[in-house]
């Protein structure tokens, strides 16, 4: 583990967050790099302990409709996979916010525990703001619906004319 990393900042922390099968998650190469440790590192403590990361809820590894996901819905720098150049002989593996949550029994030192720290502020700081700002979300939401109902209403009554 590389004692030199420096503590990830909340803007950096965001950028590494990606929307996968309905669920927040980050991959581990990214946890890796955030707790120090090399991807294959990181990875090998998780299948240590991997009764602590058994379901979906709390880790999953892409498959490639996910990459495909990513790569089209998200602005990802590619994710290197075999074949690629410098890539992997697996496919990365997803950790949602409770399996990072998990980690934090897993990783041990000084770092991961500012990490894991870190992280967890962020994520509630996220689940914060949602709450905060759930009215006008709503009305964007109910904004957005009625334009796209007088979209459709004008749309239906160039139909009636036309027949």
């Amino acid at each position: 583990m590389d004692r030199n990393i420096k503590m990830i900042n909340n803007r950096a922390l965001k950028e590494k967050i990606y929307i996968l099968r309905g669920q927040k998650v980050m991959m581990d190469y990214d946890l890796a790099k955030i707790y120090g440790y090399t991807t294959s590192a990181f990875n090998q403590q998780v299948f240590r302990n991997i009764e602590r990361f058994k379901g979906e809820d709390f880790m999953f590894q892409l498959n490639e409709s996910d990459l495909i996901d990513l790569s089209m819905s998200q602005n990802v720098i590619s994710i290197q996979t075999k074949g690629i150049k410098g890539g992997r002989a697996k496919m990365p593996y997803a950790f949602t916010e409770q399996g990072i949550y998990m980690l934090m029994t897993v990783l041990h030192g000084e770092l991961a525990v500012k990490q894991s720290r870190a992280l967890i502020r962020m994520f509630k700081a996220m689940k914060d703001y949602v709450v905060e700002n759930q009215e006008q979300i709503d009305y964007r939401n109910n904004l957005q619906l009625a334009v796209k109902v007088v979209e459709n209403t004008q749309n239906l009554e160039k139909i009636q004319a036309e027949m």
